[in-house]
């Protein structure tokens, strides 16, 4: 299409007169040929423009488990509807990079993985159209939040609305998660997540091997990397103690048997086990280990973090790039997803991956963790 053009002309602007009341647009597209105009009304789709004379949308049968039709729909994560017999239908559960299904009972996205022979698979953007978020009108500590990232924003501020909005998502009966790094237990953070954990404000945990294996490191021997987390100096034969640490949970079977010994009595995992909240490790090819809990096939560890994200109406993502991102691209657009770091760069990888509801703020785990404990506990009880 480098050398074709196209042009529009607005037949109707109308803008909405209260907050309540939508804004609208209607344009007629022109294109030099058919191609031309088909590729840039499936641009406008995924974007959330709405084709009039839209058609049902198409599907091909899967050829092959695991293997899509060639011209598979690839989805977003906004909400998405699919045209059936003239009517339109929600796609379930949203998610980015997935092919869309139907079948008797609607239409919903799947994992590429998880297709099998006589499914019907959409293709081509024809019959789909999506729903972006929409911005609220007003200004608030959010929406300025989403601006470009900074470590000179006020934090206090923005901390305690994210516990506003944390309240909110208990009250509309929604899990906040956290996907923890191990920096939380470096940082002498972990009694804040231990406590948020306890008290009932994060009810689902996702993390890998290594902020499990620290945070019972920290419970064995008070030390986090072979550093006293009391006095933050290096302790003498201190690097192993997260090796001793895998392999006396090894040695029991597992964190739950661990507990059930007597022998784990705290820490972030123990109160996780002990509220019985959605608690999935995932693996790395890095990992000590790795404890019998860690899912190391990557696939199911994915399906089992898909089986929550219903669930989840607030991510909260502190000091752990891989796995925010991978959380981060199972999560729909509607929820809401904090970015947490110290590093200004990583906090922008989510939306230039396609989270684009992310918001990130530039500070380290455990001011994190405190000034949102301090939140909570001083405007919740």
């Amino acid at each position: 299409m480098d050398n074709e053009f196209a042009r529009y002309t607005i037949d109707n602007f109308a803008v909405g007169k209260t907050a309540s009341e939508p804004s609208s647009a209607r344009l007629r597209i022109e294109a030099d040929n058919e191609p031309a105009l088909i590729a840039l009304l499936d641009k406008l789709r995924d974007i959330g423009a709405i084709v009039t004379d839209d058609t049902d949308a198409v599907t091909e049968p899967v050829p092959r488990d695991g293997i899509l039709p060639d011209d598979f729909y690839a989805t977003t994560n906004f909400e998405t509807e699919v045209r059936v017999g003239g009517t339109w239908l929600p796609v379930a559960l949203p998610e980015m990079d997935c092919a869309i299904v139907l079948d008797p009972n609607g239409a919903r996205t799947i994992a590429p993985s998880d297709v099998v022979v006589g499914q019907s698979v959409v293709v081509g953007h024809g019959g789909v159209r999506v729903q972006t978020v929409q911005r609220a009108r007003r200004k608030d500590v959010f929406e300025f939040m989403s601006s470009a990232v900074s470590s000179e924003k006020p934090k206090e501020h923005l901390v305690a609305e994210i516990a506003r909005e944390l309240v909110a998502t208990h009250a509309e009966g929604k899990r906040v998660l956290l996907v923890g790094g191990p920096a939380i237990v470096h940082t002498g953070a972990g009694k804040y997540l231990e406590w948020l954990i306890r008290d009932g404000y994060v009810d689902a945990l996702f993390a890998g091997n290594a902020l499990a294996v620290h945070d019972i490191e920290s419970q064995f021997y008070g030390t986090s990397l072979g550093v006293d987390l009391d006095d933050a100096f290096p302790v003498e034969e201190g690097h192993v103690h997260h090796l001793r640490s895998v392999n006396r949970i090894r040695a029991l079977g597992g964190i739950g048997p661990a507990m059930d010994a007597g022998v784990l009595t705290g820490g972030i995992m123990y109160e996780a086990y002990r509220k019985k909240i959605p608690v999935v490790l995932a693996g790395s090819i890095r990992d000590d280990g790795p404890l019998p809990d860690v899912i190391t096939d990557i696939v199911e560890a994915q399906r089992a973090m898909r089986k929550y994200v219903p669930e989840i109406g607030m991510a909260l993502l502190v000091g752990t790039l891989l796995h925010s991102i991978a959380v981060g691209n199972l999560l729909p657009a509607s929820c809401k997803v904090i970015s947490v770091d110290i590093n200004p760069a990583s906090v922008t990888k989510l939306t230039d991956r396609g989270s684009t509801q992310t918001i990130g703020l530039v500070m380290d785990a455990a001011s994190f963790l405190r000034e949102l404990w301090t939140a909570l506990t001083g405007t919740v009880r």
